[in-house]
Parts: C-alpha cells; sequence; structure tokens
C-alpha cells in the first residue's frame, strides 16, 4: 500500500488499492487489518492499483468494508468499460479491468483457495485458460419485467414523472429494482432484439409488470436460449391468466423472430419467480433447441435443450473444458467411467465413445431423462444415467451392482460434494479423479478428504464467464501408490 492515508471520522482518503479478493471485492491492507471495497450502484467503482477515497460502512473483528466515493488515479490494471450499464448492472462487473490481469486474478484465486483451505501439495497452477469469446458468450439469459424500475439521482432530482415498469435485470442487492437494459454484450443475436420487442409490445399495449413487493401484475420474466445451430428458445412467464393479451404477444415473437425454434409460456402465480416446479407450456414450434458440440475426435454430438435443461451457458468454453477433462481421464477404451452430477450428460456423453461404460448419476429426475435422450439421439449405448441422491446411491450396494469406477469425473453444485460421497469414493479408490468445480472453496474443502488416498497432479483454472470474478477449475487426482 502507498500513498496518504488520512482518517476522518469513518474516511480514508487517497488510499491505493492493492488486490482483488472473493466475491470480487477490492482489498486494501492497512496497519489495522484488511478492508474489502465495494462499488456503489451508479458510483464509481475500484481497480486495483487505483488511488481512492474510501468511506467505511462496516466494522467486524478482522476486518472492514468500505465502499468507493472517489477515484483519484487509474491504476495499470485498468481498462475501460464497453458497456454503458457498468457500474450499475449487477453482471460483468471487472469491464473495468483488463482481461489478462482478470486471468491472473482468477489464477491467484485458485491457488489461495487450495492451499489455505485444502492445505494440499500442488504442483505448478497452469495459467488460466481464456476465454474463446469475451462477450456474447452465453447461451442463456433471464430478464425480469417488473414494475419496479430502478430510478436515477438525476431522475429523482428532475421532479420529472417516470414508468416505474422495465425489462432489465436486478440492481444489486436490490431484488425489487429492475434497471432497463438497452443493450447486453452478454447474448449475441437476437437476444436484444427480443428483449427490446417484448419490452416495446408491454408499452404499446398497456401491459402490467409483476411488482415483487405487492406480487400484483401480468408480465413477469422473459428467458432467452440461443444455441450454436442458431435455434433460439423462447419461455415468457406471467403472473395473471390473460390468454388474448399472452397471445398477442407471443403471435408478435413468432412472427418477427423466424429464428424462434420453440416458444413457450409458464403461468406462475408464486410469489417469486423460480419456475423448475412450474408448467411449461409450447406455444408453438419444438419443447426443446438443439445445441451441437464437436466430441473432441471429429465426430459431432447434439444436445436438446429444454426450457427446464442446464447446459453450460458459455458452450464454446465448455467445449475446452470437456478436452480438457476427457485428456485428464486418460482413457483407453477399457475404462469403467463414474460421471457424478452428470446433468444432462454432457461430459459423460462427451467421453463415452473413448469409454468402455459410463454411469451417470444426478439428483434430478428430468435431467437424467435428459441425458438418456441425448444418449439415444447421438448413438451411443455405453452410457447409463441414474437418477437419485448422490450420497444414497454412490454406495457400495451400486459399486457390487455395476462394477467400482476406474475412472470418476465429479462436477458437483456451488456446494461441492458431501462427506459422504467424498467418503464413498475413498471406498471406491479409482485409479483417476477428474474434480470439475465451479467453487474452488468447497473444491479445496474436498480435495483435503481426499488427500488420504490421492494426489493433485494437475490444476487447471477455466475462464467460463469474462468480465466476472467467477472462475471454473479441473484438478486430475491419481491415487497414491
Amino acid at each position: 500500500m502507498s500513498g496518504k492515508t488520512q482518517k476522518m471520522s469513518q474516511r480514508l482518503q487517497a488510499i491505493r488499492i492493492d488486490d482483488v479478493a472473493a466475491e470480487g471485492k477490492c482489498l486494501i491492507r492497512t496497519d489495522e487489518g484488511v478492508i474489502f471495497v465495494e462499488g456503489r450502484s451508479g458510483g464509481p467503482v475500484a481497480a486495483p492499483g487505483d488511488v481512492v477515497d474510501i468511506r467505511i460502512v462496516n466494522r467486524k473483528k478482522q476486518y472492514r468494508e468500505a465502499v468507493v466515493e472517489k477515484i483519484h488515479s487509474f491504476g495499470p490494471s485498468r481498462a475501460e468499460p464497453f458497456c454503458p450499464h457498468f457500474g450499475t448492472c449487477g453482471g460483468c462487473k471487472w469491464q473495468h479491468i483488463r482481461y489478462d490481469e482478470q486471468l491472473r486474478f482468477k489464477g491467484q484465486q485458485v491457488f489461495d483457495h487450495l492451499t489455505r483451505i485444502g492445505k494440499v501439495q500442488l504442483p505448478p497452477v497452469r495459467p488460466t485458460l481464456p476465454s474463446v469469446q469475451t462477450t456474447y458468450y452465453r447461451n442463456k439469459l433471464e430478464f425480469t419485467c417488473a414494475d419496479g424500475r430502478w430510478i436515477t439521482e438525476e431522475e429523482i432530482r428532475s421532479g420529472m414523472s417516470v414508468d416505474k415498469r422495465a425489462v432489465g435485470f436486478h440492481i444489486p442487492k436490490r431484488f425489487d429494482k429492475i434497471l432497463p437494459i438497452q443493450h447486453c454484450y452478454l447474448q449475441p443475436d437476437p437476444s436484444n432484439a427480443i428483449r427490446l420487442a417484448v419490452g416495446a409490445y408491454a408499452f404499446e399495449h398497456g401491459f402490467t409488470m409483476y411488482n415483487l413487493n405487492t406480487h400484483v401484475g401480468f408480465l413477469r420474466t422473459v428467458i432467452i436460449r440461443t444455441a450454436s445451430t442458431g435455434q433460439v428458445m423462447v419461455v415468457v412467464q406471467v403472473a395473471e391468466d390473460r390468454p388474448e393479451e399472452l397471445a398477442g404477444l407471443m403471435d408478435m415473437l413468432k412472427t418477427t423472430f423466424p429464428q424462434i425454434a420453440s416458444l413457450n409460456y409458464i403461468l406462475n402465480t408464486k410469489l417469486n419467480d423460480s419456475y423448475q416446479d412450474q408448467t411449461v407450456v409450447p406455444y408453438w414450434g419444438k419443447p426443446y433447441i438443439e445445441e451441437q458440440m464437436e466430441d473432441g475426435s471429429g465426430q459431432p454430438l447434439t444436445f436438446r435443450v429444454g426450457p427446464k435443461s442446464f447446459y453450460q451457458t458459455n458452450a464454446a468454453q465448455a467445449f475446452e473444458l470437456y478436452k480438457i477433462t476427457r485428456d485428464w481421464a486418460g482413457l483407453t477404451g477399457s475404462e469403467r467411467v463414474y460421471d457424478l452430477y452428470t446433468g444432462t450428460g454432457t461430459i459423460g456423453l462427451f467421453v463415452a465413445r473413448k469409454a468402455k461404460q459410463v454411469i451417470g448419476i444426478e439428483y434430478i429426475e428430468a435431467a437424467v431423462q435428459d441425458a438418456r435422450v441425448n444418449a439415444s439421439i447421438n448413438g451411443i449405448h455405453n452410457a447409463e444415467f441414474l437418477a437419485g441422491d448422490m450420497g444414497t446411491l454412490l454406495t457400495p450396494s451400486l459399486f457390487n451392482k455395476y462394477g467400482k469406477p476406474d475412472v470418476v469425473i465429479t462436477d458437483p453444485p456451488r456446494a461441492g460434494m458431501d462427506e459422504a460421497v467424498t467418503r464413498n469414493l475413498l471406498l471406491a479408490a479409482p485409479q483417476r479423479i477428474v474434480y470439475v468445480s465451479c467453487n474452488t472453496a468447497t473444491q479445496a474443502r474436498d480435495l483435503a478428504i481426499l488427500d488420504e488416498l490421492y494426489e493433485v497432479k494437475d490444476v487447471q483454472p477455466v475462464d467460463m464467464f469474462p468480465h466476472t470474478h467467477h472462475v471454473e477449475n479441473v484438478v486430475k487426482l491419481e491415487k497414491r501408490n
């Protein structure tokens, strides 16, 4: 840290940002402990190396929390944000940091978690693999339609009446405030055009939008999926049964956007927008779209993606992730592979043509059904998919029925693997484990348990979400002699 530090009440002036920390916050080291620094919606956003004024907003025993009040000078990590919504929108929070620096920070985060939490011996961590695309890389976005538009300070000062309906994204830490989005750099065309068309139609026809406080209003969300095949899926979620108004909107989308191959709606009268437990009604086209991915050996794989299906949102980078996973599995064609948390079977099917047998396990029944369909349409007959709780299924009785795995590929949710699952992996004792993680803190915790029998042989961070603090990480483990 350098620069003059002066404490005035709850403020520190002309203090340098040292680094980034967990959850994308910035970090300042002082003699009194660390300070975690965030920006305010619509306010200045700091980057490592910046010299800033900050205001302390929270004091804990081990650290303090602050927001940026003013930036005096920019550090060498700075880049010019490309999105006009930057600083207010909750997405792409690292646009103001050079991409090479983003990759370095992510790699450091992986190293810190694996060493400080896992306390396991590591080989050198490979440099973070850059994303094939750094904008327009997502294949799924969900936009909120709400009666709760974010009002800027300028609009408040003007005293003018503002229509509070908006189609866009939630303001960070404000569940009931929506930022209207004019152009989003996350998803390719026709995503922006579809969102704008829905908003324009709703305004023109006087649609009410759902109020997240009073739970009254018609239009709730618009979910858009795009695919490498050019197919598009749209799911419109409404809170009131108004068939004529809904039909008008759906017919407009069908006519205006011929790319839409799957047009659906959901009538959701719950108090929240989650729709996994809701009925999706097909309005036009197929109830799915198709995504294609080469399997790494020149043969195509086709995946059906439905409204509720999980599919990696950065498909181009998922291909790179899956290639690493398959290469590190070291398959020769004679191995039995267990694919844990298989989802719709993407990784399992990606490696199946190199394996003797694949057993995929997933707790969501609908995802397992998708996996079985995907296996069938790709002519893959050596993969079997099982539905159930991982801790209940992955037991010695399963090993007795199907045989113990030679290789395990595991890609758990952010919570990581339950300790019972990790312990049963030790009982199965496969020669090799490839652990794919979207949360290196819980991955590190699990590696500490697996360290009893396994040695970490390779570590590869993969950037699946450019301009965010999130990082995927692949770890190769081999059984100790």
